[in-house]
């Protein structure tokens, strides 16, 4: 007699109630956070409070329910803490418009919860139309020279549009757009599929020098190609922050794909041989390695004052800050972009500033553990490479504002005003969802019993 054996799997637990609840609470500290602004510069309570926490609620709520719709395994962590990321800059953009004399409605937290709501709105598109993060393989190269073309676009006479000395910017009218910030994730795409279609050959061995193996000759075109690019988007564009993204992204990114530690001393000598020229020929990243290594020596008092009163914003802010709403952030020059994190370490001091970090840290730490859930290569790399993005920008901005590195003209991810970063980031966020929905989702198994084979007796 046949016995029958039944295949049984535990489905692992898709998150989205947990997800509700940590969308609510994050949506709880944001209020408050907005109700304490109001009452330490007004002594208020604002009237248009459940309208303008309504607005933000409106937005994560009707992202978690396309999530239940089309990516119901998607990661339950990453759309509370980008929520709650998002709320906090909003509260710190809105503090700076009271102490600019700005209304709600005139003001930039306006402008920027209207940015939000249309990055949301792409962000569904692509959790709607985009199915299979695979289908984004086909359009390597398309990707790649679509991420040239955004990165030259700043360079072109008519639309190109200077702004605080680099030319990172095009302007439509009364728009302006940074190309840069959409460039780096069709740059994504494109080091994904190119690098999982070349990791075998990319990790082959050359000759070995002090003890470590380094790659074949003919094998670097790739790391110089990309070398060079981050070069060029320095030299022409004075841009440090989006050329040290660049080709950091891409170094990571080929550490991951041939797991050879020589790329990334390759890479490194690469970026400090070219900094050290363009440092020789450029005035301007003079400047910046003066402000860097002493911003209040007599020669930098003038130059680096934008630095100076940003560290001296985070001196006043000490251990637990001064409170929101109670600090002076205005006093630095661009608080609400470049010196955000400066604002929010016035006002919330080092315990803060270092949650802010954590938040950041775990978003990165779910992007690669969704990067590690795939089952296919090019997934893998992209969502390695998208989770490194954030982590590098989050490192470039505040090493610049801390004095780690010198400072750059890259913005705080989904925290710092500005249209171009909430929309490229948002977009981000959407195939880090995607991806991870992949990832959890378990594999198909057999609906039905599978039949144990007979047991024969064989004489001889």
């Amino acid at each position: 007699m046949r016995s029958l054996r039944t295949i049984t799997t535990i489905a692992p637990k898709r998150g989205r109630n947990v997800e509700l609840v940590l969308i609510a609470l994050a949506l709880a500290v944001v209020v408050l956070a907005y109700v304490n602004v109001e009452v330490a510069a007004n002594e208020t309570v604002p009237a248009g409070l459940l309208g303008h926490a309504g607005i933000l609620a409106a937005i994560a709520l009707v992202v978690h329910l396309v999530l239940r719709w089309r990516a119901s395994y998607a990661d339950p962590l990453i759309l509370p803490i980008v929520t709650l990321l998002n709320g906090l800059g909003v509260v710190m953009i809105h503090r700076l418009d009271i102490a600019a004399g700005r209304d709600f409605g005139d003001g930039l937290a306006f402008k920027q919860l209207q940015w939000t709501a249309l990055g949301v709105i792409i962000a569904m598109v692509v959790l709607v139309m985009l199915r299979d993060h695979r289908v984004l393989r086909r359009y390597t190269y398309t990707a790649g020279l679509l991420g040239i073309v955004l990165l030259l676009l700043p360079l072109l006479p008519l639309i190109g549009h200077d702004a605080y000395g680099a030319r990172i910017w095009i302007k439509l009218g009364p728009f302006t757009f940074q190309p840069a910030e959409v460039a780096k994730l069709a740059l994504a795409v494109f080091f994904a599929g190119y690098l999982v279609q070349t990791r075998d050959v990319l990790a082959l061995a050359g000759r070995k020098v002090l003890g470590m193996t380094l790659p074949r000759g003919k094998d670097l075109g790739p790391l110089l190609v990309a070398w060079g690019i981050s070069i060029l988007v320095l030299v022409f564009e004075t841009d440090l922050g989006t050329s040290l993204l660049l080709f950091g992204l891409f170094v990571s990114m080929l550490y991951v794909a041939t797991e050879r530690v020589s790329w990334i001393i390759i890479g490194l000598t690469l970026a400090a041989a070219g900094a050290f020229v363009a440092y020789q020929l450029f005035s301007h990243l003079q400047t910046r390695v003066l402000c860097w290594l002493d911003p209040f020596s007599p020669e930098g008092v003038e130059q680096c004052g934008q630095l100076g009163s940003g560290l001296m914003g985070l001196a006043a802010g000490g251990l637990l800050g001064t409170g929101l709403g109670r600090g002076r952030p205005w006093l630095t020059p661009l608080p609400e972009t470049d010196f955000i994190f400066n604002s929010l370490g016035e006002e919330l001091g080092l315990v803060g500033i270092m949650a802010i970090l954590a938040l950041y840290a775990i978003l990165v730490e779910r992007g690669l553990r969704s990067a590690i859930g795939l089952r296919d290569g090019f997934g893998k790399l992209l969502a390695t490479g998208l989770a490194f993005t954030v982590a590098l920008q989050v490192f470039v901005v505040v090493g610049g504002v801390t004095r780690v590195i010198p400072l750059t003209g890259l913005t705080l991810p989904f925290v710092a005003y500005g249209g171009s970063s909430l929309l490229a980031n948002w977009t981000l966020v959407a195939l880090l969802l995607r991806m991870s929905d992949h990832a959890r989702r378990p594999e198909a198994e057999p609906d039905t019993p599978v039949p144990e084979a007979p047991t024969e007796v064989v004489r001889r």
